[in-house]
């Protein structure tokens, strides 16, 4: 899944593809690097950040998903709106990838069992401005795991199919440092809910001074997420949520030449 950020504010790339014609050319090279699927959010969920009116965050989305899917590209959309995800699937898109899991909207449960989109369900603690006052926990996996596996039970009740989700752990939301390695480690506990499973690593600050030094720019984790995508790989995840596909493309493809010489 490579990343399309159509936002001015979002912490890697924040600015860069802002207008149609530089999203739609980002996306393309996106997919020429590697990607399946393209992910096109509008709304930085970046810690600290501000919620942008959904009108706006329409005017981003809406024209990129249409132009890509006029393309053929697989599209998923980034939003907590349910209109947005609504006009999105309808322009096309595929999937939508909800960090609030469909907590922060309640009609968008109603707009996933409606249209029958993909829903990726993360979890999630509560707005970015706010999120690292709510990295409590006791035993983060088991917390995690059990938090997430409610929001399915409960978006169920609501006519969403299970067969329509994908989970995400959420690394970086309502997370600290050492908690991100324990939910990555813990991968066998999400994965044994039973649904496919997302892990979106890319570029995030605890990847800060692992593979590249300490305080360098976020496309500098590149290298880093790429070893995370091929560990989740063997670990038999649904996907990986990339700024850069290249590099993960590339372990990817080592790893796949290595099992075809096993086999």
């Amino acid at each position: 899944m490579g990343i399309l950020n159509v936002t001015p504010d979002s912490f890697s790339d924040g600015g860069l593809h802002l207008a149609v014609d530089a999203a739609v050319t980002h996306a393309r090279d996106l997919v020429a690097a590697g990607a399946d699927l393209v992910d096109v959010g509008g709304e930085s969920t970046r810690p600290g950040a501000d919620r942008v009116p959904v009108e706006v965050e329409q005017q981003r989305v809406l024209p990129v998903v249409r132009q890509l899917v006029s393309e053929g590209i697989a599209v998923s959309v980034d939003t907590m709106n349910a209109s947005t995800a609504e006009r999105a699937v309808e322009a096309g898109a595929a999937i939508v990838n909800d960090v609030s899991g469909g907590l922060a909207d309640d009609d968008m449960a109603r707009v996933v069992r409606d249209t029958g989109a993909g829903f990726v369900v993360m979890h999630w603690r509560g707005h970015s401005d706010r999120m690292y006052r709510n990295a409590e926990y006791a035993h983060a996996v088991e917390e995690v795991r059990r938090e997430v596996e409610l929001r399915v039970a409960e978006l169920i009740v609501l006519g969403v199919r299970q067969e329509q989700v994908v989970i995400d752990p959420g690394l970086g939301f309502a997370k600290q440092g050492a908690q991100n390695w324990e939910i990555l480690a813990g991968y066998e506990r999400f994965a044994s809910i039973g649904l496919p499973v997302l892990v979106a690593a890319s570029r995030k600050r605890f990847l800060d001074g692992v593979g590249s030094a300490a305080g360098a720019p976020p496309r500098d984790r590149d290298l880093a997420t790429a070893a995370i995508s091929l560990l989740a790989a063997e670990r038999g995840a649904w996907g990986v949520r990339v700024h850069d596909p290249a590099p993960t493309r590339a372990v990817l493809d080592v790893w796949d030449a290595w099992r075809a010489a096993r086999s």
